[in-house]
């Protein structure tokens, strides 16, 4: 690949945060020496009532009907409805999950066609976006589903700290059936692939966390320590993986032993994201493995409480911009130099 990666940006629930985490990080003209970005909506519609920066200037996009005519190196927007609406920010209404949802889907369609190199997804809202054509849980279930992968994985990173998780949108009372030997054997060479295929990593150290307290306490607290997860990574072993645990969470957590390892495997949702939040929210990336294609998005929700407000930080859409770049290189061979 010799062009700068052409990432997608798929705009989100137009009433949260997104257009305006979009808007200031392409205020850093910078980032046009890096990837070639594609907005997937209106831009005069999404960024027009933004502030300027009187040292910056407004943003200027090129707005086309296809990603086929984007402008390498420059601000594009393709086209995706044509109609405005009103909206009010914080307020989710059906026309903004439709918008978002149009937004996604053509992103999505010119990443399947070749006409760009990743994407990055600003924060929907799960319940306003869905429809007839749309009933998914998350980006991730139906960005799996999209582009025909067997598996996923959900992996936020930040810097070196990587959290997995091994169930996902699902109803906590539902976990403890979900946790198989079949999953977590798919998901464990779904994160070991990745490491090595999207970070570089040659050789990654895994630990995985137990389902219950303190591990299940050697059976006293749970069975599925000793019966589904310690089998598995005794296997691993055997087959030259460097996978450990199973690790009690709260003091895995609490003593930083996350530090030893490149990656960290948790069994549900909020088991992994709650630590991973508390230690990187500002700066964390959500990152799907495991799909033939690169896709990140920043690892917080719509945050309509602040829509509006132009208080929104948007650090984290920007690492998941950079960690996009990055990736797309990875995967491509090309040297990444920032």
């Amino acid at each position: 690949m010799s062009h700068l990666p052409r990432i997608g940006i798929s705009v989100g629930d137009l009433a949260g945060i997104g257009p305006e985490i979009i808007y200031k990080t392409f205020l850093d003209a910078r980032l046009l020496k890096y990837c070639t970005p594609v907005v997937y909506g209106m831009a005069t519609s999404l960024f027009d009532d933004f502030p300027v920066d009187e040292q910056v200037g407004p943003l200027t996009f090129r707005q086309v009907r296809s990603a086929a005519d984007i402008d390498p190196g420059k601000l594009n927007a393709v086209t995706c409805w044509d109609e405005d609406f009103v909206l009010t920010p914080g307020q989710p209404t059906q026309a903004s999950g439709a918008a978002a949802r149009e937004s996604l889907l053509a992103a999505c369609r010119d990443l399947k066609a070749g006409l760009l190199d990743g994407i990055v997804t600003a924060p929907i809202s799960k319940e306003n976006t869905q429809s007839d054509e749309f009933r998914y849980p998350g980006h991730t279930e139906f960005l799996t589903s999209f582009f025909g992968a067997p598996e996923s994985l959900m992996l936020l990173a930040s810097d070196d700290l990587r959290v997995a998780t091994l169930t996902g949108h699902i109803p906590l009372k539902d976990v403890a059936t979900r946790v198989t030997p079949e999953l977590l054997r798919t998901k464990l060479q779904i994160l070991l692939n990745s490491l090595r295929q999207d970070f570089g990593i040659e050789k990654p150290r895994v630990a995985v966390l137990g389902l219950n307290p303190h591990a299940g306490e050697n059976g006293l607290l749970g069975t599925e320590e000793g019966s589904i997860v310690t089998p598995v990574l005794q296997q691993f072993l055997q087959e030259g993986h460097l996978v450990y645990g199973p690790y009690p969470a709260d003091g895995y957590f609490g003593t930083g032993q996350y530090h030893q390892f490149d990656a960290t495997l948790a069994l549900y949702h909020d088991q992994g994201l709650t630590p991973f939040k508390t230690l990187a929210f500002e700066r964390g990336v959500n990152y799907t493995a495991g799909l033939p294609i690169v896709r990140t998005s920043p690892d917080h929700g719509t945050a309509y409480g602040l829509a509006g407000q132009f208080r929104a930080d948007p650090t984290s859409f920007r690492e998941a911009l950079y960690m996009a770049c990055d990736l797309v290189r990875q995967r491509t061979g090309q040297v990444v130099v920032w």
